[in-house]
């Protein structure tokens, strides 16, 4: 993974725990870092990281944004070619693995906010293995999708059938 998709995750992983369900926006991780931290990065250092106009960072700001970010300074630079980002030991539970892979999921389609919000949720569920499992059985049984739909979210429906294909494929 490269520096700048690193910021954008934690970015987002911020804007989650701070309870905002959306990513932090580079200026308000600007604001935040001077107020949390009583120092200053500017949004556009942030941009320049994360587009990969600057791909290095300084030590100071390396250091500034792991204590922001709470993560160990040396997760802040590029990953080498054929890096492994998952635990290869029998250690890492499948339920972690997956909730990783969710996560991961859930930034990919970050502009979408359904889909993002709800693979974040998964995640976050101390059974997402059987939760998937669940979302199964309700698709392979006829018609039960459409009528959770209709008693859990009736507005969804208002939306034309060619718009919401149009959304579960974006």
């Amino acid at each position: 993974m490269k520096l700048g998709e690193k910021i954008r995750y934690l970015r987002l992983m911020e804007g989650t725990l701070r309870g905002l369900d959306r990513e932090m926006s580079q200026a308000e991780v600007a604001r935040s870092v001077r107020k949390d931290l009583g120092e200053s990065i500017s949004q556009a250092y942030l941009s320049q990281i994360e587009s990969g106009a600057r791909p290095h960072m300084t030590n100071k700001t390396r250091s500034l944004l792991a204590r922001f970010f709470k993560v160990h300074p040396g997760f802040l630079v590029d990953d080498p070619e054929g890096f492994q980002t998952e635990l290869s030991s029998e250690l890492a539970g499948l339920e972690d693995k997956l909730d990783l892979w969710l996560i991961s999921g859930a930034e990919r389609f970050r502009r979408d906010k359904d889909v993002s919000q709800a693979l974040l949720a998964l995640a976050k569920h101390p059974n997402s293995r059987r939760c998937l499992a669940l979302m199964r059985e309700i698709l392979e049984t006829p018609n039960l999708a459409e009528r959770l739909l209709q008693v859990l979210r009736p507005e969804s429906l208002a939306m034309p059938s060619r718009r919401r294909r149009q959304r579960r494929v974006s």
